[in-house]
């Protein structure tokens, strides 16, 4: 069971790092995959991305939330600003916003990858990030939420996108379908 979900800090660097190992998660990616045009993302893929995203989490804001069990890092979610994933706004990807205009508000966020650690895999962890990804976007002024998950049966790597079920019961809706087991699903949020 998750104790705290939290944002990526600098001073939490040392967990994430430890979460993602020695070969940063899926194969090098260290979560530069929707940061970077496709060819330098092939390209910087193990230290190389792991130092570019070490710089970004650095420089702050908090780029996406960590789930803890205990004083162990089990979980991450990148979450924020669509404008900060600009390979996520890509017209050619089914994650591409509705309108083009949506790629730059500082208030339409993305919830775009998860990873979650094979030992705490099937314990509601990808739930708990959500929720609690949800809860630092509304923190930190966004008004909306969109993912653009996988939409039945699928393996732990493809799961890297989340869920559709797990974002349906946190209450996205679907606008879009681009390709067809990956919809794009909203959520408003009201301020608090």
């Amino acid at each position: 069971m998750v104790d705290r979900v939290v944002p990526l800090t600098p001073e939490l660097w040392p967990a994430f790092e430890k979460l993602f190992g020695r070969s940063g998660a899926c194969s090098g990616c260290w979560c530069i995959h929707w940061r970077v045009p496709h060819a330098d993302y092939v390209a910087m893929r193990g230290d190389q991305a792991k130092a570019f995203f070490k710089r970004r989490v650095k420089k702050g804001p908090p780029p996406g939330v960590l789930a803890f069990i205990g004083d162990e890092a089990v979980g991450w979610l990148q979450i924020g600003p669509r404008s900060d994933t600009p390979e996520w706004n890509n017209a050619r990807r089914a994650t591409a916003p509705l309108n083009e205009a949506d790629g730059s508000d500082a208030r339409i966020w993305g919830a775009t990858c998860f990873f979650i650690k094979s030992s705490a895999r099937g314990q509601g962890v990808m739930g708990a990030l959500l929720e609690g990804g949800l809860r630092f976007a509304r923190e930190n002024g966004a008004r909306l939420v969109e993912a653009c998950p996988i939409d039945g049966k699928t393996g732990n790597v493809d799961a890297y996108v989340g869920l559709m079920a797990v974002f349906e019961r946190a209450k996205f809706k679907e606008v879009a379908r681009r390709k067809s087991n990956r919809p794009l699903m909203r959520r408003a949020l009201r301020a608090r």
